[in-house]
């Protein structure tokens, strides 16, 4: 069984997919070639941005839209210490502050009730992240933004293709970064990413430090870093776009099946909040004694993944960051998450074999 069935999309999706890389070596315009373009139209259209600026990856795309932002050392960003370290990462590198803010227990996305008492007058940003698939508070997040004159970021990468209020992940807010990275709702086949803002001003500049901070070539006007999609990824992405709201369909239809089959277990099932969907970037589960858990599933052939065993504050690299008052849910949270199978290949048999084998894992409730 695979963790991430690319095998079977690729299948799937063989002429498509292999069509498109063709006519890429055909034609030879491998850096910003017309898929580029083109991807990024098909982008914002479908999330209904005014612009789409596809990157090299999801980290770059968080990175640029510091940098468009203008965040200087000692600015501050808050955002949440359960993430990948990209998050807190692209912070750093531009000699801002990381301010980590704890999560909810059952979404693990930022707590919105306590990001307002973080606020300092070095805060420049928000940076929620969609975690798991699942939109943060949005609506609350840019309203406390709003009363503070603060950006807010997205952080999309696991939630492309999610909705929030009927309105989609990664145009939301300030900024929507997103990850096409393979094992991504919508991935290419090595690192890729996209930025997605309604702000003119914005946008032109993240075009610009894509291209090493260029307004035209060999016009420096701004410092930039060479952040630019291959073309190639960018025709996988075109090519994938086809059949991905069947994809989207299917991990809906997954991740209600395993909610309704998990449900008498003893473990803690994850919540997805009124007005919104999840696209299952992750089918993250609840469990006491993990590590003995997973041996288990292990022995029965059923992989897993752990999505977060450490939050950032505990890290080396960002325990300068710590908040005194530390962050207890994101603790509790790395303690018991453990990540299932899943991508929109995944079959229902494949599905009731991990369901058995955790049962027996975990047992039932009283």
């Amino acid at each position: 069984m695979q963790f991430t069935d690319l095998k079977a999309q690729y299948s799937a999706l063989k002429s498509e997919i292999d069509g498109r890389i063709q006519r890429v070596l055909d034609h030879g315009q491998y850096i910003m070639g017309p898929e580029v373009a083109e991807l990024e139209m098909a982008l914002a259209t479908r999330t209904g941005a005014r612009h789409c600026i596809t990157v090299s990856s999801g980290t770059e795309a968080l990175l640029i839209a510091l940098m468009a932002l203008g965040l200087k050392p000692g600015d501050e960003v808050i955002t949440s210490p359960f993430t990948f370290a990209a998050t807190a990462e692209v912070i750093v590198l531009l000699g801002g502050v990381p301010v980590f803010v704890d999560i909810e227990p059952d979404t693990c996305n930022l707590d919105a009730s306590q990001v307002e008492a973080a606020i300092t007058a070095r805060t420049r940003a928000l940076m929620p992240v969609s975690l798991y698939g699942q939109v943060a508070d949005m609506d609350e997040l840019n309203a406390i933004a709003a009363r503070h004159g603060l950006a807010v970021v997205e952080d999309a990468a696991q939630s492309f293709g999610a909705t929030y209020r009927g309105r989609h992940s990664g145009a939301l807010s300030t900024f929507g970064c997103t990850s096409f990275f393979p094992s991504k709702p919508l991935g290419c086949y090595g690192d890729g990413g996209a930025l997605f803002t309604d702000d003119d001003a914005l946008a032109q500049a993240a075009r610009e430090i894509r291209v090493h901070g260029q307004s035209a070539r060999y016009t420096h006007t701004r410092v930039g870093v060479g952040g630019r999609m291959d073309t190639l990824q960018c025709a996988i992405v075109l090519a994938k776009l086809a059949r991905f709201d069947w994809e989207l369909g299917r991990r809906a239809e997954l991740g209600a099946r395993y909610q309704r089959a998990l449900a008498g277990l003893n473990l803690g099932l994850p919540a997805v909040r009124p007005g919104r969907d999840c696209v299952w970037g992750q089918f993250t589960v609840f469990v006491d004694q993990r590590e003995q858990v997973q041996a288990a599933l292990k022995a029965a052939g059923i992989p897993t993944a752990v999505h977060y065993p450490g939050p950032l504050h505990r890290q080396v690299a960002y325990a300068d960051f710590a908040p005194p008052r530390g962050c207890l849910q994101a603790d509790l949270a790395a303690q018991r998450v453990l990540s299932l199978p899943m991508s929109a290949d995944l079959t229902e048999d494949d599905q009731d074999r991990v369901v058995a084998a955790l049962a027996a894992a975990v047992g039932r409730r009283d």
